[in-house]
């Protein structure tokens, strides 16, 4: 199977490659960059009813940190996966100098929601209480969700310090605020899959995160794949129309050709979405600024013809 380049993968008319379900990574792809990125492995962070919660850290190479921490969510339908599927993408982004933690929650077998969003609650809490220990600051604080763990991204995002999500993993107290989210091709309604059978309409919208879609909603952005038939892109599609109208910043990357999980098991195509992460908390979140105004002519306003 011919490998996709990053060149190829922004540039091309297809995919060539396929990412396999979440959670069945190779061993090969769950092993740090060696371009001085250190990791921690299993580190606990909170419990979960009565099991320990882990996570993995990955420190930026020496030199390279931007103070800012992005924790990742695994994908695989709520009852399955790991934290293990976002080994590629915590790599990425450690390797553009953040602080990525590829965090575990529990699985529908192991606990009925709200457990799931309580455990990602912790795991931002864990995170805060920890700036010093991770040399980030606390206000700089991302979650990345990647399909199933897309949903709950987008919650934490729309539910700051909610009570009723919060749970006691750990660290009361602490706020869960997030400064931004990054959806891949999110799931973004509850199903079936999260809920527990008998769930009414009530019960599902309550844990959907568009219920709770606000002005004070974090600044969001969707990356997804054209050809994801798992997610379709539509449903980014739409929740990014939502979240302008509500007047939050939001952002929107479609990846022609692209499969559901495109950067699963794929480096490059994990960089190239680390670089427009990059891009996005750049300029809200490090470095906030507005773009400049349109000038007419490309020579800004009041310059040249165009600006007559």
């Amino acid at each position: 199977m011919k490998r996709m380049t990053r060149r190829t993968f922004l540039g091309s008319a297809g995919v060539a490659a396929v990412a396999p379900a979440l959670g069945a990574v190779p061993a090969a792809a769950r092993q740090a960059d060696p371009a001085g990125i250190r990791v921690e492995n299993d580190v606990v962070f909170g419990t979960g009813g009565d099991m320990d919660l882990h996570l993995d850290v990955y420190h930026p190479p020496a030199g390279a940190g931007k103070r800012m921490a992005t924790i990742h969510i695994h994908g695989g339908g709520f009852s399955g996966g790991s934290k293990a599927g976002v080994a590629s993408a915590s790599n990425a982004f450690a390797r553009m100098g953040y602080v990525s933690i590829a965090s575990q929650y529990r699985l529908t077998g192991q606990g009925r929601w709200p457990a799931q969003i309580e455990d990602v609650k912790a795991a931002i809490r864990w995170t805060r209480a920890n700036a010093d220990r991770l040399e980030i600051d606390d206000d700089k604080i991302a979650v990345a969700g990647y399909s199933a763990g897309g949903l709950m991204a987008l919650f934490a995002a729309g539910t700051p310090d909610r009570p009723g999500f919060e749970g006691g993993g750990g660290n009361p107290g602490v706020s869960s605020r997030v400064a931004a989210c990054v959806a891949f091709y999110a799931a973004t309604a509850a199903t079936g899959g999260l809920m527990p059978e008998g769930s009414d309409q009530a019960a599902r919208d309550a844990a959907s995160p568009a219920t709770y879609i606000s002005a004070d909603f974090a600044p969001t952005m969707f990356l997804h794949g054209v050809e994801d038939t798992t997610i379709p892109p539509e449903s980014s599609l739409e929740f990014f129309g939502r979240l302008r109208e509500a007047g939050v910043k939001v952002d929107l990357h479609l990846f022609q050709g692209a499969p559901h999980a495109f950067e699963v098991n794929n480096p490059d195509a994990a960089l190239a979405s680390a670089q427009v992460a990059d891009l996005f908390y750049e300029r809200l979140v490090i470095n906030p600024r507005e773009y400049p105004p349109f000038g007419f002519g490309g020579r800004g306003r009041g310059g040249g013809r165009g600006g007559q």
